[in-house]
This record gives C-alpha cells, sequence and structure tokens, in this order.
C-alpha cells in the first residue's frame, strides 16, 4: 500500500513496523501527538520511557497531568494530602513506639510498715524528644499476711508520683491464717517533657493494719515495661 500525506494532515498507508527504529524522538513528537487508537496495547516498555530519579514515583497533577513525587528520605512514606494535591513522602513519627526497656524482678521484699519502700522494680529511659510520651506497663506480685490490710503500690519518675492505688484486702486461707495474694497490673502514659535519663519505678507498704506485705513472695516476679511513644 502507498503511503499518502493527506490534505488534512494525516498520514495513511503505513502498516505496523513501517518506521525505522530510532527514527522518532522526543523533539519529533508534540505534546499529544499520537493518539491512543494508534498505539498498540502494551507497546511501550521500560525501556522507552524517560530517564528518572531513582526513587521518584509516578502520579498525577491537579491537572491530571504525569508528575514525579520527589524521592524521600530513608524511613519515609507516601502520604496522601486527599483529593486535589499531590501525594508526598513524609516522616511518620506519630504514635510510633521509638524504644523499648524491659525489666523484671524476681527478689523477695517484705515490709511491716505504712511507709512506702522501693519494690526493686526499676528501670531506666532516655527518650529522643522532649515532646515523646513513655508508657509505663508494671505487673506487681504481691501477698499480704495477717490481720485486716492492704497493700499499696506507687509508681515514680524519678522522684515525681505519676500513679498509685491500694489492692489486695484480706481473705482466710484453710490454715485460719489472714492471707490476701494477687498480681496488680497497671498502665501510665507519662508526659516527662525531657529528653534526659528518666528513673521509673514502684514503692509499696502496708496501707493499713498490721502484719507482714510480701513482694515477690516466694517464687513471684514482677516486671515493668517502658515504652516511647513519638507524639
Amino acid at each position: 500500500m502507498a503511503v499518502v500525506i493527506n490534505g488534512s494532515g494525516t498520514v495513511t498507508g503505513i502498516s505496523v513496523g513501517g518506521l525505522p527504529d530510532d527514527i522518532v524522538d522526543s523533539g519529533t513528537l508534540a505534546d499529544d501527538a499520537v493518539a491512543t487508537a494508534a498505539i498498540a496495547d502494551d507497546a511501550i516498555t521500560l525501556a522507552k520511557m524517560a530517564s528518572g530519579t531513582d526513587g521518584n514515583i509516578i502520579t498525577y497533577d491537579t491537572s491530571g497531568n504525569p508528575a514525579a513525587v520527589s524521592t524521600g528520605s530513608s524511613g519515609q512514606v507516601l502520604t496522601s494530602a486527599g483529593s486535589g494535591a499531590a501525594p508526598t513522602m513524609a516522616t511518620l513519627t506519630t504514635g510510633k513506639v521509638l524504644q523499648v526497656v524491659n525489666q523484671v524482678q524476681a527478689t523477695e521484699v517484705t515490709s511491716n510498715s505504712s511507709s512506702y519502700a522501693d519494690t526493686g522494680v526499676t528501670a531506666a529511659i532516655t527518650p529522643s524528644a522532649s515532646s515523646s510520651k513513655v508508657l509505663v506497663i508494671c505487673t506487681n506480685d504481691c501477698t499480704k499476711y495477717d490481720f485486716d490490710g492492704s497493700v499499696g503500690i506507687r509508681c515514680y519518675r524519678d522522684s515525681t508520683e505519676i500513679g498509685g492505688t491500694i489492692i489486695g484486702r484480706k481473705v482466710c486461707d484453710t490454715d485460719n491464717n489472714d492471707k490476701s495474694q494477687s498480681v496488680f497490673s497497671f498502665t501510665v502514659l507519662d508526659s516527662p517533657s525531657s529528653t534526659s535519663s528518666l528513673t521509673y519505678k514502684t514503692q509499696f507498704n502496708n496501707s493499713a493494719g498490721s502484719g507482714t506485705v510480701r513482694y515477690n513472695a516466694g517464687s513471684g516476679t514482677s516486671t515493668i515495661t517502658l515504652m516511647e511513644i513519638g507524639a
């Protein structure tokens, strides 16, 4: 079939493969010069796409034209700004666990005083940002012997009390000894506003009556876990 250049500006008579390789370059084609009907499905390979920047992602701008999302930094994620805006790379910080510290205490400690004393459960953490929060998770193995009374537990950040409670009312066992035993767990979301080393610990006492409070009685164990949560 002869190749015909029509007066309307169209060309007919060119079959698939009729043009020599590399005859068409980016300077030859005007924007939208080739209709989609003229391009066979799967005809454009990755090798035929324009070179770009490593890590860029192709998207569409607000006019509906192809655009590139700039390469972000290591650890960043692709975030959407919703309809009418191109996505961007951003650092995900809100609610992110930045570090975890854990300590287990398996030594028995006793007291028969209403004054608070250290349980031995303690852990230190240094927040990476002053806007971070520290989630404190603690379990306490407590036993109260003899007479009516309760076990008091307090949680501290350094010398500042950040939470506390009273637990463990007495019951009678089969030997007619007054005894109460329980494992008490609590969580505190602390806002220290600091990047210095912080020490968290618990203290206990015999909060009422007489008798003996035993922390980690026998083979009991108590734990404290600290999690830095990015703001």
